[in-house]
């Protein structure tokens, strides 16, 4: 039972024994908090429960929720493998009451956990409670059989929870293991409290007020429990370590990570593995939620996670990427429990690949910029702040690492500098974080949910229903009436109206009612479940309580449909084509167009998006029906439906299905097969022909797709149709031998290029020179000099070449002017020359007449340039005086 897996199925049949809902945990994206990057403890699911904006069918439940702290105001990154219990990503196990039982029943639950099931030895135990919770202190008394000593009183913010400034709130009880005297470190509130032996493994907390000002708090009329045990910690404790990086789970990963760097998890290497194990476990469970590395946001956390453990992992002496080669080992360790890790898992081993081989270009780039910045300093100096911020943030290269390689060097770095340039960066990031949700407040959505409960969706099967009229919101508040003129939001009972979401765009229309007419520019998803109208009443006036009849625009809804089914088209053949690890990773389906972004690490070829377009087409051409029924995510995933990583499905899921696969494994079964609540065609045909416009990179590893479809693919074709008769007419031919013309006159042009090329070397040669057609000498050495006009600059070493062999021993300097008045200049040295002239010293002397600086080459031949064409003959002259001495 001691084992990861184990405990955690412990912990939750125990709570189902005992009358809790199991509820899977959500994903590491909150879904109802916009002031989180991430989930970061199992109550925030249930923010909205405990608040009172939402309810659920059960009044108790228990959690084993995927958490990460490594962002923001909960950030344990730079602590994460030099201590025994930080963690990026962890599990937190919990039980909740959402207004059913209170202190006794929850410490009743726990003890009986830790002592029966678990059987951790009583006598080691001890607890915390707030300095004035009288009531916890004689339940602990009374459940645990403690005597006062065991039972701590804290009056710190440690032992009282709160939700904010305002909200929810109450004290809390934590229980601590006792490890022993042979490890130093004091009883919770004692001056040694910091040490090692005494750790706390759970923490209760009574959530029994609430704060409604800073100087005002009142009791909850339903006063709830939420507790957390860190199952990493809990798992430490039952196999009997003092670590948590010494429990099953990280050995067998850590044991991978030796493994394949064949260094052992020995001395100063001990804390690059643990790194890496635990990097490897937040950055799996992040991409499989939906997060992918980028300079920004979450994507920017999940990468500098990441680089973090690619580092270690260059330490250990790893020569290609690792990271993906320790995936297998996670899934097997956790993927029975998280099945999202089983079915993210090709796009998981291909992000982790491209990432680290990125990284790796990273290093060596962020060290020869270091070296550049570092190349005026001396022992004892301090790289500026700024510059080693710049190469964290801009070049994704540590702190850490700025310092390491600095460290022989006998370098600092300015600390100081480099955390104002942090907290400057930190501050602009919060202005520009809008977190999960809306910027503005959406308490009123959640407040009508609860109200009237979620609106009822028709729209699947029709684009026209009555209803009434539940809600009206204008300027964010709720209003009883809205007159022509005023635009309003309007929430009623059931609606045809598609709200947006899955990158479906919202239905427009028109909502009526006898002496009214309200024209509907959007439709959103509010609340969990609430479909909110928005529009202007164009005539009479509205009311709650009316009964309404509303019509979704019809030829807009046909295009939605169209395009929405070709993304799920489209999606299945770039697997086919691609490969598995594709994965969608956001959409618009807009009713003029469709616009598709998937995880791909290169750009597609046209060779590849023609066939993808051709199968997508060839399913088009089928007319098969579109099928959707009603299934268990299990059962649906099973069949082989695809699931969007990273949303969060309810019991029930909807699945669509459409065409029949002609080849392959899946040859004579549903072509495409995906959860989607979506609004689709009736059958492939309506779709009419599906074209690709364009394909480009949106971010590192994910290409963006555009086309059309229907009547605008049509179009298009048209119009691309009209070009090539209006090129052919041009070109006087049929419209089927343009490409054939167009290639003729594009050699016929190469050809006549070459020959104006040669026309031009020649006639250079031959005359009209700043330094006349002979050579001269100077100092015994020949040199032969000209500005030539009208002459490319690639041309100029071969005709230097020409020079040198017309001359047999000398020097050749040739300036060519362009028609913008630039300059180019090569200066050639025949190899019996070269042990006194440099070719690279004569044309810096030319380039600097001409107004430029530097240029480059070999002893025999080099070239540069300047911008001051007019200095020609002055550049030539100041060769000729070089020679001269």
């Amino acid at each position: 039972m001691s084992g990861v897996n184990d405990i955690r199925s412990t912990f939750l049949d125990y709570f189902k024994r005992n009358g809790h809902e199991i509820v899977s945990s959500s994903p590491l994206v909150p879904r109802n908090d916009p002031t989180l990057m991430f989930t970061n403890a199992g109550m925030v699911q249930f923010k909205n429960v405990f608040t009172g904006l939402e309810s659920r069918p059960y009044s108790t439940a228990a959690t084993a929720q995927k958490c990460v702290r490594a962002g923001g105001k909960h950030n344990d990154l730079d602590n994460v493998g030099y201590t025994a219990r930080h963690h990026t990503f962890f599990e937190m196990l919990g039980n909740f009451s959402f207004g059913d039982y209170f202190k006794e029943r929850a410490i009743e639950l726990a003890w009986n956990l830790i002592t029966k099931e678990f059987g951790i030895d009583a006598k080691r135990l001890l607890v915390t409670v707030y300095h004035n919770d009288d009531e916890a202190f004689g339940l602990w008394k009374k459940i645990a059989g403690f005597s006062d000593d065991r039972i701590i009183r804290i009056p710190t913010s440690d032992n009282f929870w709160a939700m904010g400034d305002t909200g929810p709130c109450g004290p809390c009880s934590e229980i601590f293991y006792d490890h022993g005297g042979h490890i130093w470190g004091g009883p919770p509130g004692s001056p040694e409290e910091d040490g090692d032996r005494f750790i706390e493994i759970w923490n209760l907390v009574f959530m029994q007020y609430e704060q409604v000002t800073k100087e005002e708090r009142v009791s909850l009329p339903r006063p709830s429990i939420d507790t957390g045990m860190g199952l990493e910690r809990i798992a430490a404790l039952l196999q009997g370590k003092h670590d948590n990086y010494d429990i099953d789970l990280f050995r067998a990963l850590i044991a991978a990570s030796v493994e394949h760097t064949g260094v052992p998890a020995e001395g100063e290497r001990r804390a690059s593995h643990r790194v890496i194990a635990d990097h490897l476990r937040s950055s799996a469970f992040l991409i499989a939620d939906g997060v992918l590395p980028s300079n920004e946001g979450r994507g920017y956390v999940l990468r500098r996670i990441m680089r973090r453990a690619m580092r270690h992992a260059q330490l250990l002496g790893a020569r290609d990427p690792l990271m993906w080669k320790l995936l297998p080992t996670l899934v097997n360790e956790m993927g029975r429990a998280y099945p999202e890790l089983q079915r993210a898992e090709a796009l998981i081993s291909e992000t982790l690949k491209l990432e680290e081989t990125r990284f790796r270009k990273t290093l060596e780039r962020g060290l020869s910029l270091l070296s550049d910045a570092t190349s005026t300093l001396s022992k004892g100096d301090s790289l500026d702040g700024e510059t080693a911020f710049k190469l964290y943030d801009t070049y994704g290269f540590p702190l850490d690492l700025t310092q390491d390689a600095l460290r022989a060097r006998g370098i600092g770095v300015d600390l100081m500098g480099f955390n104002d340039a942090m907290q400057r960066q930190k501050a602009e990031a919060r202005a520009h974080w809008a977190g999960s949700g809306d910027k503005a407040n959406e308490t009123i959505w959640f407040e009508l949910k609860e109200k009237h409960g979620a609106t009822e969706f028709l729209g699947y099967d029709t684009e026209r229903a009555e209803g009434v009229v539940q809600a009206l919101v204008r300027d964010g508040k709720a209003v009883d009436a809205a007159s022509a003129g005023e635009a309003v939001q309007v929430v009623v009972n059931q609606t045809p109206f598609y709200g947006e979401s899955g990158g479906q765009m919202g239905d427009t229309g028109i909502i009526e009612t006898d002496t009214a007419k309200i024209r509907i520019t959007d439709t959103q998803k509010k609340g969990e479940g609430l479909f909110v109208h928005a529009g202007e009443v164009v005539e009479g006036s509205v009311k709650t309580g009316d009964a309404v009849v509303l019509t979704v625009d019809h030829a807009r809804r046909g295009a939605l449909r169209a395009n929405h089914s070709a993304t799920h088209l489209l999606h299945e053949a770039m697997r086919e084509v691609l490969g598995t690890h594709v994965a969608q990773k956001g959409s618009l389906v807009a009713p003029e167009r469709l616009r598709f972004d998937v995880s791909h690490p290169k750009p597609m070829s046209a060779d590849e998006l023609k066939v993808i377009e051709d199968m997508a087409n060839e399913i088009i051409v089928q007319n098969s029906p579109v099928s959707t029924r009603l299934m268990s995510v299990d059962d649906a995933i099973a069949e082989g439906a695809m699931a969007l990583f990273g949303e969060k499905y309810g019991d029930e899921v909807r699945v669509v299905s459409m065409g029949t696969a002609l080849r392959g494994e899946k040859a004579g079964k549903a072509y495409s097969l995906e959860l989607c609540g979506g609004t689709h065609v009736g059958a492939t045909g309506e779709i009419g022909l599906v074209r690709i416009l364009s394909e480009s990179a949106v971010g590192a590893g994910v290409r963006r797709v555009e086309a059309v479809t229907g009547d605008a693919a049509r179009a298009y074709l048209a119009e691309q149709d009209e070009r090539v008769k209006a090129l052919a007419s041009t070109l006087k031919v049929q419209p089927g031998d343009v490409v054939s013309r167009v290639e003729a006159l594009m050699d016929e042009r190469k050809k006549l290029e070459r020959e104006l090329a040669e026309a031009k070397r020649k006639l250079a040669m031959g005359g009209g020179s700043a330094g006349g057609d002979a050579p001269e000498e100077i100092g015994g050495v020949k040199f032969l000099g000209k500005v030539m006009t009208g002459v490319d600059a690639k041309d100029l070493k071969p005709m230097a070449d020409e020079g040198k062999a017309s001359l047999g021993s000398g020097v050749v300097t040739f300036i060519g002017v362009s028609p913008d008045g630039k300059a180019s200049a090569v200066v050639a040295v025949t190899e019996d020359l070269t042990g006194r002239f440099s070719a690279v010293d004569l044309v810096r002397v030319a380039s600097a007449a001409l107004g430029g600086k530097g240029g480059g080459g070999r002893p025999d031949m080099a070239q540069a340039g300047g911008p001051d064409g007019a200095q020609a003959d002055a550049a030539i002259a100041a060769v000729r005086n070089a020679l001269a001495g």
